[in-house]
């Protein structure tokens, strides 16, 4: 079976992305093409002449400026890539592998597939032996990821299927190691995911506002289907290094999601009655969300709690 290269060592050929930096920080991402030349406003640079040179080589464009030539690393390329839907950045891919851990030989769904960008960063954890199952209901979308996809790796995956459509209604694969969920109303899709969740699978919901997260939680809590659910986001501060001058940058990567997991229970388990109270007003008299009944008004998770 014919496997994306995955290795970004040795010196370069036609075919090879390459990121160049010119002098001022500012990536340009090129494919290296026979007779191309890559024109920018600091000059031009022809492709033929980045041929055969290591990594690290520092080429002079048309008009006198230097440019760094290295191969991209998937989080450049990522921040760089066309773009159809917002992309997960990739502190949140990162998590999102550690979060399900995805390896060699794993089985993974994910919906939607937007830009691709999680895509690249399944395809790479779970390597030929796995799989990764992509489900996007927008066509123009779908296009995109495919064509970022199929530039990072070379070529299409062959063990990757993206399919366009509904994961809810589509989903067919069974004795999936982990699902992740990017869309608007991932509760919609819980019946689905937990049918095709090996038991001790992972699901991850990755969900931009307060709103969503709070609500795909309960809904969580009352299917019954899942360990109790954990939250969290990742925030980067990069340092600004300048001789003495060391300091935090004055901009970081702040919110962009929040991330929901869980694992998949045993069919017929019973997860073990929370132990802890809610928090006062948790679930009010205006709660009308899942579980909630017109005497209480409150969530079955809230109704466990001891008085």
């Amino acid at each position: 079976m014919a496997e994306p290269t995955y290795t970004r060592r040795g010196a370069f050929a036609f075919g090879d992305l390459v990121q160049l930096t010119d002098t001022k920080g500012k990536l340009y991402t090129i494919t290296l093409t026979p007779g191309k030349s890559f024109h920018t406003h600091r000059g031009a640079i022809e492709h033929d002449a980045i041929v055969g040179l290591e990594q690290g080589s520092v080429l002079m464009g048309s008009g006198g400026n230097a440019f760094l030539a290295l191969k991209p690393l998937l989080d450049d390329f990522v921040l760089s890539m066309p773009r159809g839907a917002a992309v997960i950045y990739p502190k949140d891919s990162a998590r999102i592998v550690g979060l399900t851990g995805l390896g060699p030989g794993s089985r993974v769904a994910e919906a939607g597939v937007g830009s691709g960008a999680l895509t690249c960063s399944l395809l790479r954890a779970v390597g030929g032996t796995g799989h990764v199952y992509s489900y996007e209901r927008r066509e123009e979308f779908a296009a995109v990821a495919a064509k970022n996809v199929d530039r990072w790796f070379g070529m299409t995956p062959e063990h990757w299927t993206l399919t366009l459509g509904d994961l809810a209604h589509t989903l067919v694969q069974r004795d999936l190691d982990a699902v992740v969920l990017d869309m608007l109303a991932p509760w919609e899709c819980l019946e689905a995911v937990a049918a095709s969740l090996s038991p001790g699978g992972v699901l991850v919901g990755y969900v931009a506002t307060t709103t969503q997260m709070s609500k795909l939680v309960e809904y969580m809590r009352v299917s019954g289907d899942w360990t109790e659910p954990r939250a969290e986001e990742s925030l980067i501060r990069t340092w600004h290094l300048d001789g003495l001058a060391v300091r935090p940058d004055h901009r970081m990567i702040g919110h962009s999601g929040f991330l929901v997991a869980a694992r998949r229970l045993a069919p017929g388990a019973v997860l073990p009655v929370r132990r802890r109270r809610p928090a006062p007003g948790a679930y009010g008299e205006d709660y009308s969300g899942p579980g909630a009944t017109a005497d209480t008004a409150l969530s079955p998770a809230a109704e466990a709690e001891p008085g």
